[in-house]
């Protein structure tokens, strides 16, 4: 069976399931996506991963695992989204130490929030994404390029009770420690909302 590599290209919180979140994977040579739920503090920490701004005060459970494979010397090669059942993917972590290969069982967003802090690839087999991948409407570059970013949408998309607050009143300096202070709170998502609110005035 073939492997397709597939870019992550989107957050957006699940209408259907309560408190979590449709994680949007685009195959990097065609224009399907393929959307897996997960929760959402996986859905937190792929999006912290992908924006670099945002540095919790403390690692969070994937860094940790980062931490710990690089201290003995292990890589993540790649991570492979092998099996599709009842709409559950199931993905394989591929290990290297010594040179010595290791395949890992994972949750798909486990599998997924690893592959970007390894900045290893991402792949799953042509017949899964022949039968859950949804083909894009018109150019997917430019679509890509349009998209908001995934802590955007992953804050965009939430219930409204999490927007109500409007940070336009405040001054640079005092959203510069309101940004310090979320993110010693480890209120990730309050962060991406004044850090944005920052990259507007700049």
């Amino acid at each position: 069976m073939s492997l397709v590599r597939l870019n992550i290209k989107g957050i957006s919180y699940s209408q259907t399931q309560n408190g979590a979140y449709a994680l949007i994977l685009s195959e990097v040579d065609g224009q399907r996506k393929l959307p897996i739920v997960i929760g959402a503090f996986e859905a937190q920490s792929i999006a912290i991963a992908l924006e670099k701004e945002i540095k919790p005060p403390r690692p969070l459970t994937h860094d940790l695992f980062k931490n710990f494979a690089d201290r003995f010397d292990i890589q993540v090669k790649q991570v492979i989204i092998h099996k599709l059942v009842d709409g559950v993917f199931y993905s394989s972590i591929i290990c290297e130490r010594d040179k010595i290969e290791e395949i890992i069982d994972a949750r798909t967003s486990d599998a997924i929030a690893l592959a970007l802090r390894f900045k290893a690839p991402i792949f799953t087999y042509k017949n899964i994404l022949d039968k859950a991948g949804i083909f894009l409407k018109g150019n997917a570059s430019e679509e890509a390029e349009e998209a908001p970013s995934l802590v955007e949408q992953l804050i965009a998309d939430e219930p409204s009770s999490t927007q109500s607050e409007d940070y336009s009143g405040y001054t640079i300096k005092e959203l510069n420690e309101m940004l310090d202070q979320a993110v010693a709170n480890e209120d990730y998502e309050k962060a991406a909302r004044i850090r944005d609110e920052i990259s507007k005035r700049s």
